[in-house]
């Protein structure tokens, strides 16, 4: 105890000093607020994680935020060989660095080195200044704040998503999809690298334009990496003779009309991951536009796709039409929320509902005549009758005249009630005046309201709400049919 207090004693003016530069940075700190909030490119993911789609910024960046896990060790260790390898050491200003700058800028009598660390960096690309002494003061004091409130790898994290890389693209994630089609992840040692150079010199290293003298300036740096042992010899020579094939693509553009809706229902997310599958997507967007070219010839320009997985209820792909892009076909219309004519689509629930009141069965029979219901006289589609029919023929043909006689039995407001529940936004909207004939079409539904519908059938008589991504939870409301209804609806 007596030499911690004559410890104390003899450093306490130092102690002292410390106490008060500790008080005065977090009054500062305080008083002068850090605001690192930036405006990031929303990316809309697909469940594999492949990036469906990119937006610009509101200042019209690609400015695509990097997450913790997409930095690797590759690209991590290329960056700070590069940029600052005392990184995980200094406490945002390295004193070292800053000393030796200011000798050599003092005996050349000009700006040789500015000593800035990664963290003041980004502090400078927080607030961007006229390089002046006052400027790097208080791109100190900022750097100080970083190391403060951030850590070592978040502070990385924030340069990686903002450094410069010409024109509008900032970070490394925008450069990796834009100049090499690919993830950070997935970029080899030669393309990190390449990475790591154009950021001091963005407007005179532009890649697809000067990709011989960048190649030569990579493999410099390649060198520099071998000799402080960055990475193992053999993939360095692999880097080396590796050639650069970098050039300026279009951002990933897949399942727009899916894409575009996501950014409405989640504009504040950087990053909002889907469950919809890549492959699946791609396959289905084929398929529907082969399928289109022939349907063009019956003078049917548009489809669209909604598939929802029955058992997690997860939107897993969505095509709103075969060609965003075609303006003769009206292509940015997304025929998935398009109000149309559900046709002879409602006629399952009607039979349904007609069971789970107790008023029929599958097997139950019915006679296709002719009816007349206060004027409304509905007919089939073939312009025959058919006689007695039992329900379940009545719905494999799609009968008109049996399917009306149910809906008239269990009342249109049985039917318009429950497809209000289960969020048929237009027949919400439409239920006091809609008649019969909304057995047959004559109502305004969605292919999304009916695909949910349809699988109440393979939930047990339980609707889902559709789940279009991993920030939603599952809602549901309560069953509409009984189990062994449903299965015998399936039977029949």
């Amino acid at each position: 105890m007596l030499q911690l207090k004559s410890f104390l004693l003899k450093h306490q003016n130092k102690f002292f000093c410390l106490f008060v530069f500790v008080l005065l940075f977090n009054l500062f700190d305080v008083i002068f607020p850090l605001h690192t909030n930036r405006d990031y490119s929303t990316i809309i993911e697909a469940e594999d994680g492949t990036v469906l789609y990119s937006f610009l910024t509101n200042d019209d960046k690609w400015r695509m935020y990097t997450k913790l896990d997409e930095i690797t060790p590759n690209l991590q260790k290329a960056f700070l060989n590069k940029e600052d390898r005392w990184f995980y050491w200094h406490f945002g200003i390295n004193p070292i660095s800053v000393g030796r700058a200011f000798f050599n800028n003092t005996i050349q009598h000009k700006r040789t080195s500015g000593a800035s660390t990664i963290t003041m960096q980004v502090a400078r690309m927080l607030e961007p200044k006229q390089r002046t002494v006052f400027s790097k003061l208080k791109e100190m004091f900022r750097a100080l704040q970083l190391e403060w409130h951030f850590s070592k790898k978040e502070i990385l994290q924030l340069y990686l998503n903002l450094v410069p890389y010409g024109s509008n693209i900032e970070g490394t994630k925008s450069a990796s999809f834009i100049y090499f089609g690919k993830s950070p992840q997935q970029l080899s040692i030669a393309e990190i690298t390449t990475l790591t150079i154009i950021p001091n010199r963005p407007n005179t290293l532009v890649l697809g334009k000067r990709n011989d003298y960048i190649q030569q300036e990579r493999n410099r740096w390649l060198k520099k990496f071998k000799k402080n042992h960055v990475f193992k010899d053999e993939d360095i020579a692999d880097a080396i003779d590796e050639p650069l094939i970098a050039f300026r693509r279009s951002p990933p553009k897949f399942a727009p009309h899916f894409c575009i809706r996501m950014k409405k229902m989640f504009p504040t997310k950087p990053i909002i991951e889907s469950h919809i599958n890549y492959n699946m997507q791609l396959e289905i967007e084929e398929i529907m536009h082969n399928y289109s070219q022939v349907l063009q010839f019956k003078d049917i320009k548009n489809a669209a796709v909604f598939i929802i997985d029955n058992q997690t209820h997860q939107v897993i792909t969505y095509v709103g039409s075969p060609d965003f892009y075609s303006n003769a076909t009206l292509g940015q219309v997304d025929g998935v929320k398009a109000v149309r004519s559900p046709g002879s689509t409602l006629k399952p629930m009607i039979y349904g509902l007609a069971f789970d009141k107790g008023l029929y069965t599958p097997r139950s029979v019915i006679s296709d005549v002719p009816v007349n219901f206060d004027g409304y006289t509905p007919e089939n589609y073939d312009e025959h009758f058919h006689g007695q029919v039992a329900l379940s023929d009545a719905l494999a043909q799609s009968l008109n005249i049996p399917a009306v006689k149910v809906l008239n039995a269990i009342e249109v407001k049985t039917l318009t009630e429950t497809l209000d529940k289960i969020n048929f936004k237009q027949i919400r909207k439409d239920k006091d005046k809609l008649g019969l004939s909304t057995a047959l079409g004559g109502c305004g539904v969605s292919l999304e309201e009916l695909t949910g519908m349809y699988a109440v059938f393979a939930n047990n008589g339980k609707y889902f709400a559709p789940v279009f991504s991993k920030m939603m939870k599952i809602k549901t409301v309560s069953k509409y049919y009984r189990l062994q209804r449903i299965i015998w609806l399936q039977k029949y």
